[in-house]
Parts: C-alpha cells; sequence; structure tokens
C-alpha cells in the first residue's frame, strides 16, 4: 500500500505526471524531455530521480546519453490518463513529442547540420555566407514583401534588391526614419518604410507574397496576434517566414535587448502559425551559436 500512495504522490506534481505521460509513449533522453515539456534541465533530472527511486521510471545508457522509460503499472497510467483534462499542458506534449520523433529521423538535417557547422573553418577563395545569401536572393521570383519588425532595414535592403516591393515596418520613428533615409541615399525606391505596429500593420488586407519576420516576434506582446496580422496581409497562396530565438533561459535578454518573450519552441511557432490559418508548417532549428549562452534561431514557414 505504502508504494501505490507514494506512486500516487508523486505522479500527483504536474510535470511528473507529464513526464510519465510522454514516456509512457517513447523511450527518451533528458534532453529531449526537456525539450517537450520547456523546462530546465536541472528540474527534469530531479524529477526523473524521484520517479526512478519510486520504481516508475528506469534508464538506459547509451555513449553519454541516458535514456528513460515508463515503468509504472497499467493501473497507475489509467489513472494518470483520466487525470489529463486537469493538466492542459498535456494535450501539447503530445505535439512536442511528435516534433522530437521527426527530428529524430530527419538524418538528412543532421547531415546539412554538420556541413554548416564546417562551413569556413577552412578558407576557400570566394566563398562566404553573404555571397552564398546574394545568390539565393537572385533565384527567387519578384515578390511583395512585407519585413515585420525590420529595424533599420539591413534585410529589407538585401531583399529588395530581388523583390518587386519591399515594405519595411517598424514601431521605432527613429528606425524608420534611418531606414528611409539609408534606402533613398543608396537609390532603393523598391523599398517603403511604414512606422506600425507588429499587432496592427499598416498594409492592406491581401496584398504581400511573404511575410518575414526576423528576430521580431519576442518583442511582440502578443505573438498570436501578429502572426494572425501576418496572415491577414498575404495573398491566398502566400508565405510566412519567421526567424527567431529558440525558448531560451537567458533573462539577461529582457533588459539587454528588450525582449518580451525568452523566445519559442517549435512548437509553440508552429501552434502559432496553423491557429491563425497557416497550412503546410515546417519548424526546424536551423543554427546554434558557438558561445554562451548558446542562443539557438527557429526557423517556422507556412502557406496561406
Amino acid at each position: 500500500m505504502a508504494s501505490i500512495l507514494k506512486s500516487l504522490r508523486l505522479a500527483a506534481d504536474p510535470n511528473r505526471l507529464r513526464i510519465l505521460l510522454i514516456l509512457e509513449r517513447e523511450e527518451l533522453s533528458v534532453a529531449e524531455i526537456q525539450e517537450i515539456l520547456a523546462k530546465g534541465q536541472s528540474q527534469i533530472s530531479t524529477h526523473l530521480a524521484q520517479l526512478k527511486q519510486a520504481g516508475l521510471v528506469d534508464d538506459r545508457r547509451t555513449g553519454k546519453n541516458a535514456f528513460y522509460k515508463s515503468r509504472a503499472s497499467a493501473e497507475l497510467m489509467e489513472l494518470l490518463r483520466q487525470a489529463v483534462s486537469e493538466v492542459p499542458e498535456a494535450e501539447q506534449d503530445r505535439e512536442a513529442l511528435r516534433l522530437v520523433l521527426r527530428k529524430r529521423q530527419d538524418t538528412m538535417r543532421r547531415y546539412f547540420d554538420e556541413l554548416a557547422g564546417k562551413f569556413g573553418r577552412q578558407y576557400v577563395p570566394g566563398r562566404s555566407w553573404k555571397g552564398i545569401a546574394e545568390a539565393m536572393l537572385k533565384l527567387l521570383p519578384p515578390m511583395v514583401i512585407a519585413d515585420l519588425g525590420a529595424g533599420e532595414g539591413t534585410i529589407s535592403q538585401l531583399m529588395a534588391q530581388r523583390a518587386r516591393k519591399v515594405i519595411a515596418i517598424d514601431n521605432s520613428e527613429k528606425m524608420v526614419e534611418f531606414g528611409a533615409e539609408l534606402a533613398k541615399k543608396h537609390g532603393i525606391g523598391n523599398l517603403e518604410y511604414r512606422l506600425g505596429d507588429l499587432e496592427d500593420v499598416p498594409i492592406r488586407t491581401g496584398t504581400v507574397d511573404l511575410a518575414f519576420l526576423s528576430q521580431a516576434l519576442h518583442h511582440a506582446v502578443h505573438p498570436e496576434r501578429a502572426i494572425a496580422e501576418a496572415w491577414r496581409i498575404v495573398k491566398p497562396g502566400g508565405r510566412i517566414a519567421i526567424l527567431d530565438l529558440n525558448r531560451h533561459h537567458f533573462e539577461e535578454a529582457r533588459e539587454m535587448y528588450a525582449d518580451l518573450w525568452l523566445g519559442f519552441t517549435e512548437l509553440e511557432i508552429e501552434k502559432y502559425l496553423k491557429g491563425a490559418g497557416f497550412r503546410n508548417v515546417e519548424t526546424a532549428v536551423v543554427y546554434r551559436e558557438p558561445e554562451a549562452p548558446h542562443f539557438e534561431t527557429v526557423l517556422g514557414t507556412g502557406e496561406k
């Protein structure tokens, strides 16, 4: 009886309940559980240690990694499944688990990550990320692009080389003035700067081919509203592309960079995009900074 009561007390914690529910479905590493629950590594490890001590999970070591699986009885898991409605994050965990398992199978992505890591380590005359970016831009079809949260418009100016028109939106008067003056100075006639907010974009409905947000979403008060606005201004068949920080725990970013959000998980970006009405949604972590705090960049895309 004591072990049953202890198991119930342990599982009563919402985070431990979530861990048991996902481990019932799949054997996972600490890092994968951390990604699904969006919690810190030490917190996850503490929960797993308690669950292991109670005999509710087991672990298996493979190289440097430990993989955990559920050992909870069918009766206990049945009780926990009945409690799912009291833990709203559990439904989200299933979607996050799906993304984690997809990453495991995506060997091609890992292969290209390795290639990207090697790029630039050895000197090759004429090879640079800037050169590749310029080449890719030239291959894009002429489009009307909305650069939302454009800042001074460095990316806007690059895209304007090929775009039919770029509309750069920012909520800072100084940024808009500076960017507009810079575009005028360099004779970029198809680049227009407008003062506006991510959640109330001064662009007519259904008039742009691409809505682009680069490191802007974590400055939005309501990210879901910003993406809904992007959906509004995009033409049917148009696209959205979001580059933003993966969820992190570097609290200093709030003061240093005026960040309102400490990044977003792939699942959160996918949820926002699908919630706004975008289809064929894809997400991927496309870059990890080598220096601490090791910010990661998430790319999210979708079609209207």
